[in-house]
């Protein structure tokens, strides 16, 4: 029998004009993107911490602080790498991921299948073991506002 474990990820992030919006690993086309220390890119960042999660090993915050400016505007596809290799060093494999993201704008639909891909390569996963899903709020609360983006993610790991 195979051993596994799972995990979860959340994260929020403001959204500010000017900006570059970056989800699961894609730029997206918008006047608005996330505030944030690195690029901003809230999908990653929850996918991140539950694959951390998965292995207890603490959030990106432990690893990757906003408080240094080794992280200042990374590619946070960068930061995904690097918490994969952590993963795989510890004789683990990526089994499948579920992302949920809660925006109101813009619309996600015609990015969804590029970022699905974009993450399936750097799991090392097929593009079927990679779920993303985009919703809105009904405008309700701060994402309805348009004032920021939350994401919910499961990841499942294994080793045989």
């Amino acid at each position: 029998m195979n051993d596994f474990r799972i995990g979860n990820g959340f994260d929020v992030h403001a959204i500010a004009y000017g900006l570059p919006m970056f989800l699961g690993g894609v730029q997206i086309g918008s006047t608005t993107g996330f505030v944030a220390h690195s690029d901003g890119d809230v999908a990653i960042h929850a996918l991140c911490d539950a694959l951390l999660g998965c292995l207890a090993l603490g959030d990106i915050g432990k690893h990757f602080p906003d408080t240094s400016d080794e992280w200042k505007g990374v590619d946070s596809k960068k930061l995904l790498r690097a918490v994969v290799d952590m993963i795989q060093e510890r004789g683990w494999k990526v089994g499948n991921v579920d992302i949920t993201i809660a925006l109101q704008r813009p619309k996600l639909a015609p990015y969804i299948q590029r970022m699905r891909e974009t993450l399936a390569a750097i799991l090392g996963t097929a593009e079927d073991a990679v779920s993303v899903k985009a919703t809105t709020t009904e405008k309700l609360g701060f994402v309805g506002r348009g004032e920021g983006c939350e994401v919910w993610a499961t990841a499942l790991i294994y080793r045989d």
